[in-house]
């Protein structure tokens, strides 16, 4: 069975989302992982789906005036039954508020990146003159947290942010 990454980007509206999924169901695929989202009045979905799928064919079904759709066959990077971290890393979130300002997310995926971090998830949103950022991070178990957490204090300030990273609670996912 194949994998394929689609895309989907148009005014939201209501049954969008009931839309584009009822017609992956139609075609037999199955949807493996997916995240949608609202983006300036925007519906915004990445899914990945499984099935013996045409990229083509995909598009097509998918398809409406008021969207644009893309789909790819992809190679599976992990299984999806994994808990998320793995044995090897360990998970966190990571807030930020303050001004808005051009460079937030580049300045502080640099420093996370720079230990070994992968941001698994991101959600921004600007409301008036406020910006926020929640990210989970993966994080490898060897890294110093504490010398983390001055470096990511360091790149707040010098942003007028406040950021915040604790480790994820289990119990309460």
């Amino acid at each position: 069975m194949g994998l394929s990454a689609v895309t989907v980007l148009g005014v939201d509206r209501p049954g969008v989302i009931a839309a584009v999924t009822g017609s992956l169901a139609e075609c037999g695929a199955n949807i493996q992982d997916s995240t949608m989202t609202l983006l300036g009045g925007h519906v915004a979905m990445m899914l990945l789906v499984s099935g013996d799928l045409d990229p083509a064919e995909l598009r097509k079904r998918l398809g409406a005036p008021d969207l644009v759709v893309t789909a790819s066959a992809i190679d599976a990077r992990r299984h999806f039954c994994d808990d998320g971290g793995g044995p090897e890393g360990v998970g966190y979130v990571l807030t930020v508020h303050g001004p808005d300002r051009p460079g937030i997310i580049s300045a502080i995926s640099a420093v996370l990146a720079a230990d070994g971090g992968n941001i698994t998830g991101m959600s921004t949103r600007l409301t008036g003159r406020l910006y926020v950022l929640i990210a989970d991070v993966d994080l490898p178990k060897d890294v110093d947290v504490a010398a983390l957490m001055r470096r990511l204090a360091a790149v707040g300030a010098s942003l007028d942010s406040q950021i915040t990273f604790r480790p994820v609670e289990p119990d309460l996912l």
